[in-house]
């Protein structure tokens, strides 16, 4: 795959899903046919959601349900560990994962219907935890701001995961909202470098620009934390305490860690980036990656699979708890109010009397 071809994006190629009978992916046969090939641009497919709220049991994550407004991402991290999904949709995780996306454009509508439901029980919605809410497709769409609204005015808790500072559009629905105890805001910071990070999250905020936007949200009240996130053994694992130390002067007040996940096709497409762009490390990094989850690049065991286990593992952990702990971060937990929750009531459906 040339270049020009997939300029601004994460994947360095685009082979067929797992799921496919055939396999196709792009080579170059001395003619110079793949340069003629247009390249990737984005492009949005609109669905509309039968449900909107996905429910799930992990006992390693701390919540039990989410919203994902948007199916791929068109920050085209390379390391994503939600590109695998685009197999189901018969399209490849690699750049279809980045340039074919599809909006929920009935989101918020969905959501006030479950909302409405008598048997609901409220508890914090997490959203941004498979693709990013406000990722750059958001501008147009802004499902995101309509999912808050709809959230607000039922007073129910969310926490937000995102990369982006798209996010600071929202402020004033996110501030009140905060001041009820009803949101909080992590952002994920993979790298204080700037070239690093336009390879590796070539559509993503900034660095620089993650960090302004968590001074901005913890300046207007909204209780924040930073995400190191994911953390590569031998590329990105020696600046966890100088991410932590900015985050702390932007007046973030948690933190948290997640070794990098390569599960399915993400190995492949992730051993395909270091090649090409960090040649002197790749191997390293892959050993590193392989000494940290038993002798494999991956494994999905629950209670390990967010931190591995062995010696670069352990190492990673005492790293970031005396980081923390120096910087007076995690002191309590950032807990959401469910006791204000107020059921939507649809055209036509009589209120509640209790």
């Amino acid at each position: 795959m040339t270049a020009l071809r997939r300029r601004g994006r994460g994947a360095q190629s685009n082979r067929s899903g797992r799921f496919e009978p055939l396999r196709y992916e792009g080579f170059d046969d001395g003619w110079g046919g793949l340069e003629a090939l247009e390249g990737f641009t984005t492009k949005v497919q609109e669905v509309r959601a039968k449900t909107i709220i996905t429910r799930n049991d992990s006992p390693d994550i701390g919540f039990d349900r989410s919203i994902n407004p948007y199916r791929g991402c068109e920050h085209g991290c390379i390391y994503c560990f939600a590109r695998p999904t685009h197999a189901f949709l018969g399209l490849s995780p690699g750049l279809d994962f980045e340039a074919r996306l599809f909006a929920k454009v009935n989101a918020a509508e969905a959501l006030k219907r479950e909302l409405s439901d008598p048997k609901y029980k409220p508890a914090t919605i997490a959203i941004g935890t498979n693709t990013d809410p406000y990722q750059p497709i958001d501008k147009q769409y802004r499902i995101m701001r309509q999912i808050l609204e709809v959230l607000d005015e039922a007073d129910h808790p969310v926490a937000i995961v995102t990369k982006s500072s798209l996010i600071l559009r929202d402020l004033d629905i996110l501030s009140s909202m905060a001041r009820r105890g009803l949101a909080k805001v992590a952002l994920s910071v993979t790298t204080l470098d700037a070239k690093l990070a336009r390879a590796m999250e070539p559509r993503a905020a900034t660095p620089e620009k993650r960090l302004e936007t968590l001074q901005a949200l913890s300046e207007a009240g909204v209780p924040t934390s930073v995400m190191v996130a994911p953390v590569i053994p031998g590329l990105t694992d020696m600046e966890m305490e100088r991410i932590l130390e900015r985050a702390s002067v932007a007046g973030v007040t948690h933190a948290g860690y997640v070794l990098l996940r390569l599960p399915l096709e993400i190995a492949d497409l992730f051993t395909e980036w270091l090649e090409a762009n960090c040649p002197d490390r790749a191997k390293r990094v892959l050993s590193l990656m392989r000494q940290a989850r038993e002798g494999k690049l991956y494994d999905s065991k629950w209670g390990e699979r967010m931190e591995g286990n062995g010696p670069i593992a352990w190492m990673i952990g005492r790293r970031f708890e005396l980081a923390v702990q120096r910087l007076g971060m995690n002191r309590g937990k950032q807990s959401l109010r469910t006791d204000l929750f107020e059921p939507p009531v649809l055209p036509g459906q009589q209120m509640r009397l209790l």
